[in-house]
């Protein structure tokens, strides 16, 4: 390197050239910086080994092509460049220099390049108005936006008082952190609107009404409002509680110590909040519609054993009303004549404002207007584009992007494997794929033991794959999935644990 410039960069020889072969990869250390070292058709290449997301080493991911998918969450990027390819990271990774020389592999790491690196914006010109409510789609929506050359103004509404957060972590750890400081809104000129909700839009004459009376007009529209919760009588007492925002989940946590609490919903929010309050509430009690919980994700075979310990569940029930004393929650009325007593009602599931199905490209039926998030019935590639409904947050990011792509006319269909995770009682359960209609389950291991792997099969083929402790199980099928390679039942009953069988290349 430049003699200039030498100070600024560390070089190390990481291994013999012959070390690798395509489509392998390793870990390795560079001036106190881990690396991912990669082959690829003969090329070697080098970015950072930590995954944008919550860090994970994505060493002990998925290569497959020139992508590397992430073990714990499924974010994927490019070997070559550290562009993030799928969600739900949100920086692209630095890339870093390699030469061969005496057939060793030298790789060279400028000291001042963060380990996450912000992907790349430029400039263009145009006008749009983008989003309702400040969540995963919209904020995707507008960075992609900008890094797509579009200079117009772009003008996220919310009615939270806080700029976008991980909304994942609220039922997990009861915690939140910004996706984005206000400096990046400024430095990308994305107008961030908080606490103004909006009330109606005139697709005549392209306008939102919001609930100060102001009226705002678009050029193209995302709405991504995500869903209403629980709609019956009582639901105005204190104590009855969402988990929308950090400030819930503070006001959870508080509430809660030492008092009868009874929650609504056996899927993702309301099972990691009860896992969150055992050792902290006197008692909880559960109310599913189903008869046994993530009987719409894990199935019931997974679903009965994530019934946990000194958990009151009431299974194929609703809640009719909610009683109070003193303007406060005091029992809880389920359909079924039973009567729950209640010192606090968390509600952990939604109906939708009016589920939108969506044509291809994430339009509506209205010209010049996008949905995205958990609102949105879209075709899924990998359903062989049946409309699906799947409120993730990997999803909904990965509807931000193709919405910005065709309000810009690049026309493109969303091509993603849903993934999300699950944490019940400290064990981190991990989906890919889409499991609606399975026929049957190839089960290896137990939950019971902490480490099993699922594979659900549907017209002898796997559809969706869920494990805990089998990493990197779920993004190796993952990796099929989005590849259109079939993985037949007969390959999925061989299964072993090194996942030979699920070689990509």
């Amino acid at each position: 390197s430049d003699p200039e410039d030498s100070s600024e960069e560390v070089t190390a020889a990481v291994c013999l050239e012959s070390e690798l072969q395509d489509g392998q990869m390793m870990e390795v250390e560079v001036g106190h910086h881990t690396v991912l070292l990669a082959r690829c058709q003969g090329k070697y290449s080098a970015i950072g080994n930590q995954c944008t997301h919550y860090g994970a080493p994505l060493s002990k991911g998925v290569i497959s092509g020139n992508r590397v998918r992430c073990p714990w969450h499924g974010a994927c990027f490019n070997v070559h460049t550290g562009d993030l390819e799928e969600y739900p990271g949100m920086d692209c990774l630095p890339s870093h220099k390699v030469k061969i020389q005496n057939s060793k592999v030298y790789v060279s790491i400028n000291k001042k390049v963060s380990k996450y690196g912000n992907c790349s914006t430029r400039s263009y010109s145009h006008y749009s108005a983008a989003g309702r409510s400040a969540g995963a789609a919209s904020l995707i929506c507008a960075e992609t936006l900008r890094q797509e050359n579009f200079s117009g103004r772009i003008i996220m509404v919310t009615r939270d008082d806080l700029l976008p957060y991980d909304k994942t972590r609220l039922s997990k750890v009861l915690d939140s952190i910004l996706l984005r400081r206000m400096e990046f809104f400024h430095q990308y000129d994305i107008e961030v609107w908080l606490r103004k909700e909006a009330k109606s839009v005139d697709t005549d004459k392209k306008t939102v009404t919001f609930d100060d009376g102001s009226v705002q007009s678009y050029d193209q529209l995302l709405i991504s409002t995500g869903s209403k919760g629980l709609d019956v009588p009582g639901m105005n007492l204190g104590n009855v509680k969402m988990l929308e925002t950090p400030e819930d989940a503070r006001q959870i946590h508080s509430v809660c110590l030492g008092c009868n609490v009874v929650l609504v919903g056996t899927s993702f929010v309301g099972m990691e909040v009860a896992s969150y309050l055992i050792d902290k509430a006197l008692s909880i009690t559960v109310i599913g519609s189903s008869e046994m919980p993530y009987q719409n994700t894990l199935g019931p075979e997974i679903g009965k054993v994530t019934m946990m310990k000194n958990v009151r569940f009431y299974m194929n029930d609703n809640v009719t009303e909610v009683r109070g004393v003193d303007g406060k929650v005091k029992e809880v009325m389920l359909k079924s004549g039973k009567v729950l007593p209640a010192d606090v009602l968390i509600v952990g599931i939604g109906k939708f404002l009016c589920c939108v199905s969506l044509l291809q490209y994430m339009r509506t039926n209205v010209p010049d207007v996008f949905c995205g998030g958990d609102l949105a019935t879209f075709p899924l590639a990998m359903a062989k584009n049946q409309l699906v409904n799947i409120g993730h947050w990997q999803m909904a990011q990965a509807h931000g992007r193709i919405v910005a792509l065709n309000m810009l006319n690049k026309q493109t269909e969303l091509n993603s494997v849903p993934f999300y995770w699950t944490v019940l009682v400290g064990k981190t359960i991990r989906y890919a794929g889409y499991g609606e209609g399975y026929t049957e389950i190839v089960m290896k291991g137990t939950f019971e033991d902490s480490k099993f792997l699922a594979l659900y099969i549907k017209n002898d083929e796997v559809i969706a794959a869920a494990s805990l402790n089998y990493d990197p199980a779920a993004s190796a099928v993952a990796e099929r999935l989005i590849s259109r390679k079939v993985i037949t039942k007969k390959e999925a009953q061989y299964v072993t644990y090194d996942l030979s069988w699920l070689q990509l290349s």
